[in-house]
């Protein structure tokens, strides 16, 4: 490739690379282990980093309520929503938990170190947090997985996921 058929990608903006991507959208949810404060959030910037030992890497933002909580967690739980459930992806995604309690607005159960577990997501998983990672404005969180839920059924078709696409015109609760 010649210097001119690619342009200077510069340090700072990976915008026409991730721009022609559509990846899942996760819920994360914490619960501290000293006093039990809960938070939540959406977040794009997930994906599993090893099959054997499983791992999952789930990276929040240092503004962000829930990285807050997450610090002091000892398991988080990573869902995703349908396509559907977008008023849920909007409450995790535009509320901050600064000023709105997300898990009255929503029916949940506690999991693994109190990390809540959204009833109503067609997958979940909670996994113990096992180490931090600097990532410049984000914090990556290496998950081993504990638990997950639910099982479909034999032969039952996969759900739409929300996807990035889908709430690209959400206006987020702690803009960075």
């Amino acid at each position: 490739m010649s210097d001119t058929d690619a342009v200077q990608a510069d340090a700072a903006d990976l915008d026409p690379f991730t721009a022609v991507l559509d990846y899942p959208m996760y819920v994360v949810t914490a619960a501290a282990a000293d006093d039990g404060e809960r938070s939540g959030c959406l977040v794009g910037f997930a994906s599993q980093c090893s099959i054997g030992p499983a791992r999952f890497m789930v990276w929040l933002s240092r503004e962000n309520r829930t990285y807050r909580v997450a610090c002091r967690a000892t398991h988080l739980a990573v869902h995703v929503l349908r396509r559907d459930q977008e008023e849920t992806a909007r409450l995790f995604g535009e509320e901050t938990g600064d000023s709105v309690d997300k898990f009255a607005r929503v029916p949940w159960e506690a999991g693994p170190g109190g990390a809540p577990v959204l009833s109503e997501a067609p997958a979940w998983f909670t996994g113990r947090v096992d180490d931090h990672f600097a990532g410049g404005d984000h914090v990556g969180f290496l998950l081993a997985p504990v638990t997950t839920g639910p099982s479909a059924p034999p032969g039952h078709s996969r759900p739409a996921l929300l996807r990035l696409g889908d709430v690209t015109h959400f206006s987020p609760g702690h803009p960075a």
